[in-house]
């Protein structure tokens, strides 16, 4: 199970990757690997408010349909279009080519909050 040790992640399986105020948001591989074959994600809108721990939309896989929530609050920035018409790139590449949204505005001190990847091993028993 592939666990960067750069990012930070939540309880319900999404991580967070912080550039310059940006905060790039995705599912584990944890994640995609219990969700099998993704097959259509529900984006969230550009310029949406979230609130950390608010779903902010779906995944739909060949298993079942899962909310994805919002690790840290703040404006949905800009979304991955590409998911629309690729969305296995969230099982091929979870934390590259497969992230889901950037928010922005979020308060750094939520990040505190997030396990890191130690943390999150311990999570998943792994």
């Amino acid at each position: 199970m592939n666990i960067p040790d750069s990012l930070k992640y939540s309880t319900d399986h999404e991580w967070v990757r912080v550039e310059g105020g940006v905060a790039r948001i995705g599912i584990t591989d944890h994640a995609q690997d219990a969700l099998g074959d993704i097959v259509f994600v529900d984006l969230p809108k550009v310029g949406a408010a979230v609130s950390g721990g608010q779903s902010f939309g779906e995944i739909e896989s060949t298993k079942s349909v899962s909310e994805i929530y919002a690790p840290v609050g703040g404006t949905i920035s800009a979304v991955n279009d590409a998911l629309e018409s690729s969305p296995d790139l969230l099982n091929k590449d979870p934390y590259g080519e497969g992230w889901i949204c950037e928010v922005t505005g979020f308060d750094a001190a939520a990040l505190d909050a997030l396990l890191d990847a130690a943390g999150y091993r311990a999570l998943i028993g792994g």
